[in-house]
């Protein structure tokens, strides 16, 4: 096994359709991805197995205690190893990128924390967290979706998980670009042809397409992405060449 997580959870039962389906599901079937779930709710000493109580100070909703949590941390770097990266999945943290996924990929063993609630008691943070990860400025109603689309991304990562490696090399921002737009069967589709280039069988050809086409689809689409890629000189040289098609386009109209 090369890499393992294990995710803290209220809501352990959530995971398991989706850790027995597709890729993650056939990583896990081969050994190279082991995942493992503890719910805090299991090291509470309250009768009821509570693991919230009212904030400090007043306020709306119910903050989830340091102690449970803590526990099930604890109990996991005992079944894993004191070495486990905590990650606690957060709107405060740094928001997730595909470089940060590659990055992930140096830690073996990671444990993800899944809120609730209206958070957890800062002192766990101080005490157990190594880290907050973001997936975005919006509200969930808990760290289980976002744990879901950790585990997902990273395992994609993961050597042997996907079967085609540069399929993984070709997603969308993994050399900092959107994906170049996908075809396939029949050649015409509710009148709309395939692009003529990509039934030519010039491999050359099409791959030079294919990079115009991330540039350009980056330029239009996420400008912020966009403006942080450093372009190589055929970059350049492409990315040229698009927006010569492109004000083509616009004239031709």
């Amino acid at each position: 096994m090369s890499h393992w997580i294990g995710i803290i959870s209220l809501f352990p039962e959530i995971f398991g359709p989706f850790l027995n389906a597709g890729v993650l599901g056939r990583g896990i079937k081969k050994g190279i991805i082991g995942v493992d779930l503890w719910n805090p709710r299991d090291y509470t000493d309250e009768p009821r197995r509570s693991v919230d109580d009212k904030p400090y100070g007043g306020g709306p909703g119910m903050v989830l205690k340091a102690q449970p949590l803590g526990d099930a941390i604890k109990a996991a770097k005992s079944d894993k190893g004191e070495d486990c990266h905590v990650i606690y999945l957060s709107p405060q943290g740094r928001q997730l990128t595909q470089n940060m996924l590659h990055q992930f990929l140096d830690k073996e063993r990671i444990i993800l924390v899944s809120g609730r609630y209206e958070g957890v008691d800062e002192r766990l943070i101080e005490s157990s967290v190594d880290e907050e990860i973001s997936m975005g400025d919006y509200v969930l109603s808990g760290g289980e979706v976002p744990a879901m689309a950790f585990l997902d991304g990273l395992s994609r990562l993961v050597p042997g998980v996907v079967g085609d490696d540069i399929s993984v090399e070709n997603d969308s921002f993994s050399n900092g670009l959107l994906e170049y737009p996908q075809y396939t069967r029949p050649t015409i589709w509710d009148g709309k042809p395939v692009p003529d280039i990509l039934t030519t069988g010039d491999h050359k050809k099409i791959d030079e397409w294919r990079k115009t086409q991330a540039l350009g689809r980056s330029f239009e689409r996420r400008p912020d992405l966009f403006g942080n890629k450093r372009l190589t000189e055929e970059e350049k040289r492409l990315f040229e060449k698009y927006l010569e098609i492109s004000k083509q386009e616009r004239t031709d109209r």
